[in-house]
């Protein structure tokens, strides 16, 4: 069994002691540091200044009355207080260390797993999270999809899937300056479909700024209802990807999120799906060699 170690919260500890006896705008900033660590790991100075409406040298002033040095000393506090992240491995090993060594405990945790994920995906809040999506997608001039590592594979689908129903598509899924040039592809007038979860990795928080400075929305599928991007996004899917203890993440329920999008808009826009469709059935008809239906 493996232990649990509890991390003393130094900026929750000094936040509850000090914050009260702050100015209203170092209260702000004292108050988006609390409640959004992660994204803080990410920022500048300037970067929280602009979210809590202050100036640098106001974020360096509330950092210092909190008790940190500076904002060095604050990243170093946070991410002792985090920990470090399991990596694949890590989880595969607890994950196999949970089920019995036989077939039906491996089923049962798939099954079980996306059982639960879909209760969720079908509940109000969801169907309405979902219907508001589908509205801004039918008018959008072009959809992105964003996302990392496995969920950059489901970007690459649903992206295809997407122009086959006549929504043009493209998707940002790589990293450094390969990622830069697929956000150089986005314009007012589009939407962004975003996988994530908690961490406020620097690929996603780029994408993000940029969708903001284009006045593009934002479609947010994760399980991390109180993260960064959440907060940022105009709207959010509750999607289950289960994980919980440290186990492997199923990725299966966000492809099933992605397929209600993508249908629900082909309905939506049946005539264009129509015919999108029998273009790609004209062409690839041409392109089969002479002789062969």
């Amino acid at each position: 069994m493996r232990k649990t170690t509890v991390r003393a919260d130094m900026l929750g500890e000094r936040y509850r002691a000090r914050a009260g006896a702050l100015s209203a705008s170092l209260q702000r900033v004292a108050r988006y540091i609390h409640e959004n660590r992660e994204a803080v790991l990410e920022a500048t100075a300037l970067d929280i200044a602009a979210v809590t409406d202050t100036s640098d040298a106001t974020v360096i002033r509330t950092i210092q009355a909190l008790g940190f040095a500076g904002l060095r000393d604050l990243k170093a506090t946070l991410t002792a207080w985090f920990g470090p992240a399991l990596n694949a491995e890590e989880k595969m090993q607890a994950t196999v260390d949970t089920l019995s060594c036989d077939i039906d405990s491996s089923l049962d945790f798939v099954l079980q797993g996306h059982q639960q994920a879909c209760a969720t995906l079908s509940a109000p809040s969801n169907r309405q999270a979902v219907a508001e999506a589908v509205a801004l997608l039918v008018d959008a001039r072009q959809v992105a999809l964003f996302g990392i590592n496995a969920s950059g594979i489901l970007a690459e689908y649903s992206a295809r899937l997407f122009t086959r129903i006549g929504l043009p598509a493209v998707t940002l899924n790589r990293s450094g300056i390969a990622l830069a040039e697929q956000l150089i592809a986005l314009q007012r007038g589009d939407v962004l479909i975003m996988m994530a979860q908690k961490s406020a990795h620097r690929e996603g928080t780029t994408a993000l700024k940029e969708a903001k400075r284009l006045g593009i929305p934002v479609i947010l599928l994760t399980q991390a209802l109180d993260s960064a991007f959440a907060q940022q996004a105009e709207v959010v899917i509750n999607v289950p990807r289960g994980a919980e203890g440290g186990l492997v993440p199923l990725h299966g329920t966000v492809l099933v999120c992605l397929e209600m999008l993508i249908l629900a808009v082909a309905s939506t826009r049946s005539a264009r799906t129509v015919k999108t469709m029998k273009r790609i059935h004209d062409f690839n008809r041409a392109l089969k060699p002479a002789g062969k239906k």
